[in-house]
């Protein structure tokens, strides 16, 4: 069969779920191994298959299992879920999906499958399966987890801690998300880089409560957007993009962004004033793409390779009037743009994330000069690493106090504000603002 066909997008798919589900790789990291050779609207279809495969990891293997006697081996099991989501969730002719997945197991080596594929799919054909048509997977939608495809545990903790809006969050983790954009100040503004835009026939959209923002009606490379190799604009969530107007930085000011790579908001930070940066991150490598970007934008910043927990190490002892400190966490609010999250996360992970987050909010507080500002953030939607650890800290913690955040995006919390994913079209997130007061 000739690859134009998509028998290689379905093989490199499988291999990419396969990757992230046995082997525990990221989904960007299993992508990156795809050979140049995956090209164009190949490439472009095995990255919808995986994804979405990924995303409705769950369901579809509840809607295999009446059909198999046994789990397979990773690699077909991947593959007849990546078939599957094709009969499920796309538009692909079913022919076609049946047809292509089927060669796709000759390419993947797993001759001795191609009828069980075969059969699998095209019973699945035969008899569609809906929650309520009384057919083979009468009973899958039972739980919010299945569902939604998420794991118990994650669903437990989500519904737990959003209460009604819960299966609005976790639908939201399914959804394909918008592609925003930040303008770079220093190269112009919004109102003129949308104008360009405008007439190069781009169609995009000020992005509400972030004044640098544009949303494009439909995403493309970001090497394609009018402006982004001359350094005019980057692409960067919305919710992202809060961190810059929660800091607040002012000209001659000493910043830290403590936790920095790949560096759009220490980026972002330098376009809106002209202060002294340092950007710091415990990873050399992702810290290379930080000062890419930065050349990129024609901005400069000192990057440092260090953690944040160990300010020994790299502190010069000169205090910050500004800190951000975007703290590692779970990732459950960009679920929608890496599902490969719900499989990879393990409910252990939780507490391992919270207790370093806590960790780094002790380290850097000394650091922050009084009347300073230390923004918290974390791109996650689980109360236990937003308001739990800002609420502890403040508790012990005598000259910190919270700074209020002007309502208007996002849900009060007891400390800080939640951002529910889709809401404003913006990622999950959390953030809080902290001030050290002088002496008491």
């Amino acid at each position: 069969m000739a690859e134009s066909t998509g028998t290689a997008a379905r093989a490199h798919a499988a291999r990419a779920v396969a990757a992230v589900i046995d082997a525990g790789r990221s989904l960007d990291a299993a992508i990156a191994a795809w050979p140049r050779e995956l090209a164009g609207a190949d490439r472009a279809l095995a990255r919808l298959l995986a994804y979405g495969t990924l995303r409705e990891y769950r369901r579809l293997g509840a809607l295999l299992a009446p059909r198999l006697n046994k789990r397979p081996q990773p690699l077909l099991d991947a593959l007849l879920r990546v078939g599957l989501y094709q009969l499920e969730y796309t538009r692909v002719p079913p022919h076609a999906a049946v047809h292509a997945t089927v060669a796709a197991a000759g390419k993947l080596k797993l001759f001795k499958a191609r009828g069980l594929v075969n059969a699998v799919l095209r019973g699945h054909q035969r008899q569609p399966t809906a929650p309520d048509d009384g057919g083979i997977d009468a009973g899958i939608d039972a739980s919010a987890a299945l569902r939604y495809s998420y794991p118990d545990w994650l669903a437990a903790m989500i519904a737990a801690d959003w209460g009604e809006a819960a299966t609005q969050v976790l639908a939201a983790g399914n959804a394909r998300a918008p592609m925003h954009t930040r303008v770079n100040r220093r190269r112009g503004s919004r109102e003129a880089l949308h104008e360009r835009w405008r007439r190069q026939g781009l169609d995009a959209e000020p992005i509400e409560h972030a004044p640098d923002g544009l949303t494009l009606a439909e995403p493309i490379a970001a090497e394609r957007l009018p402006g982004f190799a001359e350094g005019a604009v980057s692409v960067q969530d919305g919710a992202a993009q809060l961190a810059a107007e929660l800091v607040a930085p002012r000209d001659g000011q000493r910043v830290l962004d403590a936790c920095a790579a790949p560096g759009n908001k220490s980026a972002h930070l330098a376009e809106r004033a002209d202060i002294e940066l340092t950007a710091l991150d415990i990873d050399a490598d992702r810290l290379a793409t930080l000062k890419a970007t930065f050349a990129r934008l024609g901005l400069a910043a000192a990057a440092r390779v260090g953690d944040a927990g160990e300010p020994s190490a790299w502190w010069d002892g000169r205090a910050f009037d500004r800190i951000l400190l975007d703290a590692p966490c779970s990732g459950t609010g960009v679920i929608r743009r890496h599902p490969d999250i719900k499989w990879l996360r393990r409910e252990t992970d939780i507490a391992a994330a919270t207790a370093r987050q806590r960790a780094l909010l002790d380290a850097l507080w000394p650091l922050l000069a009084p009347g300073g500002r230390l923004v918290y953030a974390t791109c996650s939607i689980l109360r236990v690493e937003g308001a739990g650890v800002l609420g502890d800290f403040l508790a012990a913690t005598p000259d910190a106090r919270e700074a209020p955040i002007e309502p208007g995006w996002g849900r009060a919390e007891p400390v800080g504000r939640r951002i529910a994913p889709g809401d404003h079209g913006f990622d999950g997130f959390y953030y809080a603002v902290l001030e050290r007061q002088q002496s008491l």
